[in-house]
């Protein structure tokens, strides 16, 4: 019988704290110690995340000091490092964090946090005791590109990618609120996105001589969750060739999957899984790749290192089904 672990959650009332503890709750391995909330102490997790309503029982509380396995920072950017600062945790205690503030390797006293792009360095999570959980962004371009990096065929890279409200988070803003967002596209931090140090940190540890630059530009979309984003670069080999590169690059990865036919954002939303299709046309490679921007873009993806840090199968508690219909 596999080990039991605790469980905590600091910042759960947000989007990414709610989806960390849906997950966990499924979780066969895991109870939940706490849920740490500063705004939502006292008050039960349901009055927050009402999709849970009969799924658990917990009360939001304000110290997160209680011995758990594993914690889960599911702050905003730059609370994380700041809590660190200010607090002592054990040792032994694991912690992957969902904010942007140990991406670059960063440390926080002894605590040095090992990327958690599990497609990038598995086996380096494994033993980690720290983890700084990749962007959404990030995520789904960086798993858009990693094989041609390893084959070193990476050139010039111009990147699209729209996302789901959700990727704002929970704190309402001018760019989220329906009637702004419905019936309406926009463009933001054009070639100036915070993701872009942690995805070229990455390519370029893969492909050395990389020179080139990754142009995003990211787009906020009509709808509440996901992320597509479509790269597009000069490449030799043929589309037949790039199929076979890329399906060899990810055949040990149980959550992404490179696809024949075109992809679409409801195969994805609600799941773990990157799906990647690849089109040639004259002497250029579009790559679209797909993702939930708050499963495999951030809590679903945070589990995965989970898992992998405590030895258990990588999928456990990520057997989630599309909503297509």
């Amino acid at each position: 019988m596999a080990k039991q672990i605790n469980a905590g959650i600091i910042g759960g009332a947000g989007y990414t704290g709610g989806e960390t503890l849906r997950l966990l709750l499924l979780h066969p391995h895991v109870k939940v110690a706490f849920v740490q909330s500063r705004s939502q102490a006292g008050k039960p997790v349901t009055a927050t995340h009402a999709d849970l309503i009969s799924e658990t029982d917990l009360i939001y509380t304000s110290d997160f000091n209680q011995p758990v396995d594993v914690l889960f920072l599911c702050l905003s950017h730059g609370e994380s490092k700041k809590l660190l600062s200010e607090n002592n945790f054990t040792s032994s205690t694991r912690m992957i964090d969902l904010g942007n503030d140990f991406r670059l390797g960063d440390t926080a006293g002894y605590r040095e946090f090992v990327y958690g792009l599990p497609e990038y360095q598995r086996e380096k999570i494994k033993s980690a005791q720290s983890i700084a959980n990749p962007g959404c962004f990030a995520t789904t371009i960086q798993l858009g590109l990693l094989p041609l990096a390893k084959a070193g065929l990476l050139k010039e890279v111009h990147t699209t990618g729209i996302t789901g409200s959700t990727g704002a988070g929970q704190k309402l803003q001018d760019t989220t609120h329906f009637t702004w967002r419905a019936n309406n596209v926009s463009a933001y931090k054009t070639l100036t996105h915070q993701h872009l140090g942690e995805i070229n940190q990455t390519l370029k540890s893969l492909q050395a001589n990389f020179s080139g630059s990754v142009n995003f530009v990211p787009w906020r979309g009509d709808f509440t969750r996901g992320i597509f984003v479509t790269s597009v670069l000069e490449c030799s080999l043929s589309v037949e060739e790039a199929n076979e590169l890329y399906k060899e690059y990810y055949a040990s990865h149980p959550f992404t999957h490179v696809i024949d036919e075109m992809i679409d954002l409801k195969q994805v939303v609600n799941t773990n899984k990157c799906l990647i299709h690849l089109e040639k046309v004259g002497n250029k490679l579009a790559i679209h790749s797909i993702t939930d921007n708050l499963l495999k873009g951030a809590s679903g993806q945070a589990v995965q290192n989970m898992n992998l840090m405590f030895g258990f199968d990588e999928r456990e508690g990520l057997r989630l089904k599309s909503t297509v219909f």
